[in-house]
């Protein structure tokens, strides 16, 4: 890859795809606010969808934050508990685990979506699509585990949170960390940055939306069957 298209692709794109996420968000919120929303297929069919949709979810915010914790903690404070190899070894094993659940998830998730006819007939074009992606994205992720087994002493994980420590505090040379690291590690943060650009266009919003106030309210609803 030339230093050029390398600098681009880990050192502004990733600038570009947080600023279209941030931007495109509040312009949907404000311009279609009716729009933001996942529009639910439990109507439509409900076999599936308890297990697809809990695996996903688990699976997929356990990621989220594993990968935040494990990319932006410097090293300094993490070696105060453990070395660089076995931070990398326990991503891995957590990683491996967490993947798997969402990857089953997923699947079934993705095999509603386009095997039942009335859940396909009401989907739209980004429904399917953020699928895909997320799920081609999920695959990549679980690939860099074996590349990542033969760096056991840790340094290309050193080298990707460098990158993403020096992207989110805004230093020059990010890019500079991924030069030299395998491809499958390149096309996984690319199509991450990428999830990130086309976030506001896609059923991905809702996440701004989780009713974490539902866990703190003072009591349950009630609900009366009619009599």
């Amino acid at each position: 890859m030339s230093d050029y298209l390398n600098e681009f692709l880990f050192g502004i794109y990733p600038y570009i795809a947080v600023v279209v996420m941030i931007l495109g968000c509040i312009l949907r919120y404000d311009k279609d606010p009716y729009s933001w929303k996942a529009d639910s297929s439990q109507l439509l069919r409900s076999r599936g969808l308890k297990w697809g949709s809990n695996l996903f979810h688990i699976g997929i915010i356990l990621l989220f934050f594993g990968h935040l914790v494990g990319l932006l903690t410097p090293e300094p404070i993490y070696h105060l508990f453990m070395t660089a190899a076995a931070k990398q070894l326990m991503a891995m094993v957590a990683g491996g685990i967490f993947g798997t659940l969402c990857f089953i998830g997923l699947t079934i998730l993705l095999y509603r979506r386009l095997t039942d006819p009335r859940i396909r007939a009401t989907s739209k074009f980004a429904d399917i699509m953020i699928l895909v992606v997320l799920y081609v994205q999920l695959i990549l992720g679980l690939a860099t585990i074996p590349f990542s087994a033969q760096h056991p002493d840790g340094s290309s994980m050193i080298a990707l949170a460098n990158w993403a420590q020096y992207i989110v505090t805004f230093q020059g040379g990010a890019a500079d960390f991924v030069q030299e690291e395998a491809f499958i590690f390149k096309a996984h943060i690319f199509l991450g940055l990428t999830i990130f650009l086309i976030f506001p266009f896609t059923r991905l919003v809702h996440v701004f939306s989780a009713p974490f106030k539902y866990i703190l309210r003072p009591g349950y609803q009630i609900v009366r069957k009619r009599g």
